[in-house]
């Protein structure tokens, strides 16, 4: 199964008033990691967006195991948790640098649809290529 790290130094932008990373900030994070994951097999939103579709985002689950803190560097664990042809669900673990702590595990679940009326298409009949890498990455 193919993986990616993604490294994030917490920024005090991104903390409250306790110095702890504002729980909406890990969205943001799990984003930049299903970015890269992306990237790393060969895809990006940015070419199906030019091409009249969108990815958005149906469902999200995250577990909050331990508040990072500003100073802090988290690395974000990206890989496909499951694939239908139809509907991708990303996986994400956040944990510190050292690797030893488990800060936040998550999902987030997208489908494709047309941009211009959110009609949901078959990646594997609109987008073999994604539907390939897809099928890669998960092996």
């Amino acid at each position: 199964m193919k993986y990616q790290e993604s490294t994030i130094v917490v920024r005090y932008a991104e903390t409250d008033q306790m110095g702890i990373v504002y729980h909406a900030n890990y969205l943001v994070w799990m984003e930049i990691g299903r970015t890269e994951f992306l990237e790393s097999i060969g895809l990006r939103y940015f070419d199906m967006e030019q091409e009249g579709y969108i990815s958005p985002v149906l469902d999200v689950h995250i577990s909050y195991k331990q508040a990072m803190k500003y100073g802090q560097t988290a690395v974000v664990k990206t890989w496909i948790k499951s694939y239908d042809g139809f509907r991708v669900v990303y996986g994400y673990e956040i944990r510190q640098q050292d690797g030893e702590q488990l800060h936040i595990a998550g999902e987030t679940e997208h489908i494709a649809v047309r941009k211009d009326d959110f009609k949901p298409v078959s990646m594997r009949r609109t987008f073999p290529e994604w539907h390939e890498a897809y099928l890669e990455a998960m092996k």
